[in-house]
C-alpha cells in the first residue's frame, strides 16, 4: 500500500484534534505524553474511524509537527492554537536547519510524498522510485545541511567515466553535515543493481546502527568500484536515508554514477562533429525567369509510342493551402479545406474512390515537396563531367542510399548564390543524366554553359518526381472510368465461371509444391480463375513460398490456357528480377521479356535476367521495342510504375488474360492499379473472357512507405490486398477457415529454426505455421559454444547504450550496440566450420538496423575499423540494411541493432511512425529473416515500452537467450536516471528537433 499524501495527514491530524476535543481531552490546553497520544489515537481513534485508511501515528504527527499544528519537545506532544504560523516543512530543498547544496539545482517544490521511518522495505522503495520519476532534481538536492560530493565530481546529481572494457575505476562518496544538528547517516540503497559495481564505506551504518554526523563533525567516506566486460553505460542508483534526532520521519538525497566503457573501435566511431539540426526551410514562393536545362535522351529514340497522354494532375490552390498538421488537424480552414476533411474521413467506396485517392495523393505529394527541402544546399561547386564536357558534376552526399532520391530524368534547380537576394536573379534547371556514388550529372541549357566558370558557387533546389505520382492519378481515373472494376475493387462474389475445371489434376513444375496442400490449391484455383471478377490473393507469410507459389502459377497458365499472356509486377526492381530469374528455366528467355525503367543501372541487374532485358548493348542504354514486338512475348515482367508505360502505349484492354502482383503489400493502392487499370479487362455475366488479378503479399509485413502524417491517418499506407482482408467478407476467415476459392494462406514455414518463428508464428499468424525448413540446416547454430542455452538459437543481448546523432544527420547510432554486433560477427566468423557449426562466410549473415547512420557506423566498423574483418575479403558481400531492405530475403544468420537507448525520443517515434518501435510490421520482418541463428542486441528498458518487444524479451528471458546487462522490471522505472541526471545531453537533443529520416522511393 502506498504512502499517504502530506495533505491527507495533516487532515487526519486535525480530525484527531477534532476528536480529542469531542472527547473532552481540551488538546489545546494540556500537554500530552507522546506514548499517551499514541494509545488514544490507535485504540480509540483509527480503528473505530469510518475512513478505510489513516496514516500511522508518527506519520500523523510528523506532519502536524511539519505545519505549524503541535510542538514536541523531549517525549511530550502539545497542539497549538488555531492561527500559529506553520513551521517550514523538513522536506524543503533548504531547511532552517542548515544551508548549502552542491547539486545546483536551486531552490525546489518538495513532493508531498514522504517515507516513514517504520515503512517496510516495498513501500520505501515503491515511494523512492515514485520520487525520482516524479520530483528527480528535488531527490538529488542536498537538504538539511547534508552535503553529498564526489572525486570526480557530480554533474547534476551524476559522475559520468569513461574506461575501457576490464579497466577499473572508483569514485569517492564524501558525506558531510554542514548543518546546525547533527544527524543520523541510516542507509544507502541500491535501486538499481547492475552487475560490476562494488559499494565500500569507511564506516559500517544501518538503520539499527546507523551513523552520527555530527554538525560540522568529520565527513563520511564510500568508494565506488567498477570494473566489467560489458559494453555500454552502466549505473549505480544510490539513495541516502536521513534522520534527525528525536524525529520519526527520514529524509533522502539520492546520487547516481554511470560508467560508460569503450575500445578502441568505439572511439574511432564517436561523432564527427556535434549534433545540429538542420532548419526546416520555409516553402518556395517566388516567380522567377527559368532556363530549362537539356533533358536525356530518353523517349526520343523509343519505338513504344505513347499513346496515351499524361496529365499533369496539378494540386488544387484550395488543397495547397489546406493546413494539417501530424494530428491531422485543420486549423481554421476555409470551406473548401472542411470538404476536403468530409472526403477524408468518408469510408472508401466506389463512387468516393476518385476523390479520395487523388486528395490523399495530393496530400502526400505536398509532404513530399516539404520534406526534400532539407537537401536543398547553398555555396555549391560544380565541375565539368570528364566522360561528357555537356554535363556538370555536382556533389550530393547520400544520393547513393537515395538521400535525396535523384533518379535519371529527373530535375535540379540552381542559381547564382551571389545574386540570391537579387530581383533579376534566373534559375536555371538542370536534368539528372547519371547518378554516381557521391555526385551526379547535370545537362543544362547552353546560355548556362557559357555563364559557367571555375569556382562558380550555387544554390540547388532539389525537386520530386512527379511522374510515378501522375501515373497513379491515372490509374485512379481509368479505374473509376470502367464500372466493371467495383466488382475488381470492392468485390462481392465470383460469377462461377471458370477457365478449366477446379478439380483437374496438374502436373507441377516444381514437384514439391506438389506436397504442399495450401501450394497446390493456391495455384489449381488461380489456374482455373475460380475467384473472378474478384482478385485471387496468396497470402505468404515469412518463409512459405509466396513468390515460389505465384511463379508456379504463371507457368501453369501459360503452360495449360492457350493463348494466355501474362503481366508479372512488383514494387521493386530486386522482386521483379526474382520472378524473372525463377521463370527463365521453364518459361524460356524467348517468351519472357524484362522491362526495365531508363533510370536503371544496369550493373544492378543479375545476369541471368539481362539476356531478356531492354537493353541496347550498341547504345549503352535502355530501349523499348515496338508494341506489336512487345505483344509477342508470352510473359512480361516489370515494376508496378515502369507497367504504366504500357498503358501509355495503348495495349489494349484484354491483351493481358493475367496480371500477378507479389509484394503487393509494400504498394499503395493506386500504385498498385498503375499495372492493372488500362490493362485488364475484367470479366462480366456476359463476357467470360475476362482476365484474372492475382496479389501475393503478407499484409502483416512492412506496407509502402508514405511521407504525409495526415495521408496516412487515412490510410494511404494501407495497401489494396490489405484493405481487401481487413475490410472484404469475401477474404476473411469464417468458421475458423478461409474461402479457399478466394484466399489460400500458406501455411508451410521452409526458413527458420522452430525458436526463431514461436514468437512471430503466436503474435501474428495464429499459431498455425508449421516448421518445415530442412533439419540440418536449421540446426545448425544449435550447439555454437556461443549460445547461453544449447539448442535454442535466439539471443537478446542487453546493452545499455546511448543515441548519439551527428552533424547535421537526424538519424541516430548506438557505439556500444556497433561494439557488441562486431563482437558478435567476430565469433560467429571465428566458429565457422568448427566444432559441428558448417561453414558460413559473409554472404550468409545479415545485419538490419533501423537508422541509416548506425547503417553507416557498422559498415565502417567492419570494413575500414576492425583490424581482423577488414582483411576478410568477402566482406563487403555482407548485407548491412535496414528492415525495409530486408523485406523478402533471408539469411543463415540475423544480427539487430535496435539502437534506441534514450526514453526521450519514444514519443518521437510513436507519434511519426518512424520508429522501430510502436511498428508491429517492422518488428515483424526483422525477427522473420533468420534460418539458423538470430541475435537481437539492444536496451530492454527502452524495448519493453512496446508490447512486441517486451514479449521478445521475456520469450528469451524464459527460456534462457537473455544475455548482458539484466536489469529487471522493478528498476525499469528509473531508466530516465540512466546516463545520469542530463540525459541526452550530450548529444543537445531536444524533443522538439528530432526529424528522423523516412525513406523516399529509390526506383521507377
Amino acid at each position: 500500500m502506498s504512502a499517504l499524501s502530506w495533505h491527507k495527514c495533516v487532515q487526519a491530524g486535525l480530525q484527531f484534534a477534532s476528536f480529542l476535543q469531542q472527547s473532552g481531552f481540551e488538546p489545546g490546553l494540556r500537554v500530552f505524553t507522546r506514548a499517551e497520544l499514541r494509545d488514544i489515537y490507535d485504540h480509540s481513534f483509527r480503528n473505530n474511524s469510518d475512513e478505510k485508511r489513516r496514516p500511522k501515528f508518527s506519520s500523523m504527527i510528523y506532519c502536524l509537527k511539519g505545519s505549524g499544528k503541535v510542538e514536541a519537545k523531549g517525549g511530550n506532544i502539545t497542539f497549538k492554537k488555531s492561527g500559529a504560523r506553520p513551521a517550514r516543512r523538513p522536506s524543503t530543498a533548504s531547511s532552517a536547519r542548515g544551508g548549502g547544496h552542491s547539486g545546483g539545482v536551486g531552490n525546489l517544490v518538495a513532493p508531498s510524498e514522504f517515507i516513514p521511518l517504520d515503512a517496510d522495505r516495498n513501500t520505501r522503495r515503491a515511494t523512492l522510485m515514485k520520487l525520482l520519476r516524479t520530483h528527480k532534481a528535488w531527490m538529488l538536492e542536498d537538504k538539511h545541511g547534508i552535503s553529498i560530493t564526489a572525486e570526480p565530481p557530480f554533474v547534476r546529481g551524476n559522475v559520468k567515466q569513461q574506461l575501457l572494457v576490464t579497466e577499473t575505476k572508483s569514485v569517492t562518496i564524501t558525506i558531510r553535515n554542514q548543518g546546525t544538528t547533527c544527524v543520523q547517516l541510516r542507509r544507502c540503497d541500491r535501486l538499481r543493481k547492475m552487475a560490476g559495481f562494488s559499494l565500500t564505506s569507511d564506516i559500517d551504518f544501518q538503520p539499527n546502527k546507523p551513523l552520527f554526523l555530527p554538525a560540522g563533525g568529520e565527513p563520511c567516506c564510500m568508494h565506488a568500484t567498477f570494473c566489467t566486460e560489458t559494453r555500454g553505460n552502466h549505473m549505480l542508483l544510490l539513495v541516502f536515508e536521513f534522520l534527525f534526532e528525536g524525529e520519526e520521519v527520514p529524509f533522502h538525497v539520492a546520487r547516481s554514477i554511470t560508467m560508460e566503457t569503450r575500445s578502441e573501435l568505439s572511439n574511432a566511431l564517436q561523432p564527427t562533429k556535434p549534433y545540429e539540426p538542420i532548419k526546416k526551410r520555409p516553402p518556395i514562393y517566388r516567380n522567377r525567369f527559368t532556363v530549362d536545362g537539356v533533358k536525356p535522351d530518353i523517349d526520343d529514340q523509343s519505338d513504344l509510342k505513347l499513346v496515351l497522354k499524361l496529365e499533369s494532375y496539378p494540386i488544387n490552390k484550395d488543397l495547397d493551402l489546406f493546413f494539417c498538421n501530424s494530428k491531422g488537424e485543420v486549423s481554421r480552414s476555409p470551406p473548401m479545406a472542411q470538404e476536403v476533411k468530409k472526403w477524408l474521413e468518408a469510408p472508401l467506396t466506389f463512387l468516393n474512390y476518385k476523390k479520395k485517392f487523388h486528395h490523399l495523393l495530393h496530400l502526400d505529394e505536398l509532404q513530399m515537396r516539404s520534406d526534400i527541402r532539407v537537401y536543398d544546399l547553398e555555396d555549391q561547386i560544380m565541375e565539368p563531367d570528364l566522360n561528357n564536357r555537356k554535363l556538370l558534376k555536382l556533389r550530393v552526399p547520400g544520393v547513393a542510399e537515395s538521400r535525396p532520391s535523384v533518379l535519371r530524368g529527373d530535375k535540379l534547380v540552381v542559381s547564382e548564390s551571389a545574386r540570391r537576394s537579387a530581383d533579376d536573379c534566373v534559375d536555371f534547371t538542370g536534368f539528372v543524366h547519371g547518378v554516381h556514388l557521391e555526385d551526379i550529372s547535370l545537362g543544362f541549357s547552353s546560355s548556362f554553359l557559357k555563364l559557367f566558370v571555375k569556382n562558380m558557387k550555387f544554390d540547388v533546389i532539389f525537386t520530386i518526381n512527379r511522374t510515378p505520382l501522375k501515373l497513379q492519378h491515372r490509374a485512379v481515373d481509368q479505374a473509376v472510368a470502367n464500372p466493371t472494376f467495383e466488382h475488381v475493387l470492392f468485390p462481392t462474389g465470383s460469377y462461377d465461371m471458370t477457365i478449366q475445371d477446379p478439380s483437374s489434376q496438374l502436373v507441377l513444375y516444381n514437384r514439391i509444391l506438389s506436397e504442399n496442400p495450401e501450394q497446390y490449391r493456391a495455384v489449381q484455383n488461380i489456374v482455373s480463375g475460380i475467384s473472378r471478377p474478384a482478385p485471387y490473393l496468396i497470402f505468404g507469410p515469412p518463409g512459405t513460398g509466396k513468390t515460389v507459389t505465384l511463379v508456379e502459377s504463371i507457368r501453369q497458365v501459360v503452360k495449360c490456357i492457350p493463348g494466355a499472356h501474362v503481366l508479372a509486377c512488383a514494387p521493386s526492381n530486386s522482386a521483379a528480377d526474382l520472378i524473372c530469374q525463377l521463370l527463365i528455366p521453364e518459361i524460356g528467355k524467348n517468351n519472357i521479356y524484362r522491362l526495365n525503367a531508363y533510370s536503371r543501372d544496369w550493373n544492378s541487374i543479375p545476369s541471368a535476367v539481362k539476356e531478356c532485358s531492354n537493353w541496347d548493348s550498341e547504345q549503352k542504354r535502355f530501349c523499348y521495342p515496338k508494341k506489336e514486338d512487345l505483344m509477342t512475348y508470352k510473359v512480361m515482367v516489370t515494376t508496378l510504375i515502369t507497367a504504366g508505360r504500357l498503358v501509355s502505349a495503348s495495349f489494349h484492354e484484354g491483351h493481358f488474360s493475367h496480371i500477378f502482383v507479389d509484394e503487393a503489400g509494400q504498394a499503395v493502392e493506386p500504385e498498385c492499379l498503375v499495372a492493372v487499370a488500362g490493362l485488364l479487362r475484367p470479366p462480366s455475366q456476359v463476357n467470360q473472357d475476362g482476365g484474372q488479378l492475382v496479389l501475393a503479399g503478407d499484409p502483416k509485413q512492412l506496407g509502402p512507405i508514405i511521407r504525409s502524417p495526415l495521408a496516412i491517418k487515412h490510410h494511404l499506407n494501407r495497401s489494396l490486398i490489405e484493405r481487401l482482408m481487413m475490410e472484404n467478407p469475401l477474404y476473411q476467415k469464417s468458421g475458423g477457415s478461409f474461402n479457399h476459392s478466394f484466399v489460400t494462406k500458406l501455411l508451410n514455414n521452409y526458413r527458420s529454426h522452430p525458436a526463431i518463428l514461436e514468437l512471430p508464428n503466436a503474435l501474428f499468424y495464429e499459431g498455425e505455421l508449421q516448421v518445415c525448413a530442412d533439419e540440418l540446416k536449421r540446426n545448425n547454430f544449435c550447439q555454437w559454444e556461443h549460445l547461453p542455452t544449447k539448442g535454442f538459437p535466439v539471443i537478446f543481448h542487453s546493452v545499455i547504450g546511448q543515441d548519439t546523432r551527428e552533424e547535421n544527420s537526424p538519424s541516430f547510432f548506438n557505439v556500444a550496440e556497433v561494439e557488441e554486433v562486431v563482437s558478435y560477427l567476430t565469433k560467429i566468423l571465428e566458429s565457422s566450420g568448427k566444432k559441428g557449426i558448417a561453414k558460413v562466410s559473409p554472404k550468409d549473415i545479415g545485419i538490419i538496423a533501423p537508422y541509416r547512420k548506425q547503417v553507416q557506423k557498422i559498415r565502417k566498423a567492419i570494413t575500414e575499423v576492425d583490424k581482423e574483418l577488414k582483411k576478410l575479403k568477402d566482406i563487403r558481400e555482407l548485407k548491412v540494411g535496414s528492415v525495409e531492405e530486408f523485406q523478402g530475403q533471408e539469411r543463415t544468420v540475423i544480427i539487430i541493432s535496435t539502437v534506441r537507448s534514450d526514453m526521450s525520443f519514444l514519443s518521437f517515434d510513436e507519434k511519426f511512425g518512424l520508429g522501430f518501435l510502436r511498428n508491429p510490421k517492422r518488428f515483424n520482418v526483422a525477427l522473420t529473416r533468420a534460418k539458423a541463428l538470430l541475435v537481437v542486441i539492444g536496451n530492454p528498458i527502452t524495448l519493453s515500452k512496446d508490447p512486441n518487444w517486451e514479449s521478445f524479451i521475456n520469450y528469451c528471458r524464459s527460456r534462457g537467450g537473455f544475455m548482458g546487462v539484466d536489469i529487471r522490471e522493478e528498476d525499469e522505472d528509473l531508466d530516465e536516471m540512466d546516463g545520469g541526471v542530463d540525459a541526452g545531453a550530450s548529444n543537445g537533443i531536444k524533443g522538439g528537433d528530432v526529424n528522423v529520416e523516412a525513406e523516399w522511393r529509390r526506383e521507377l
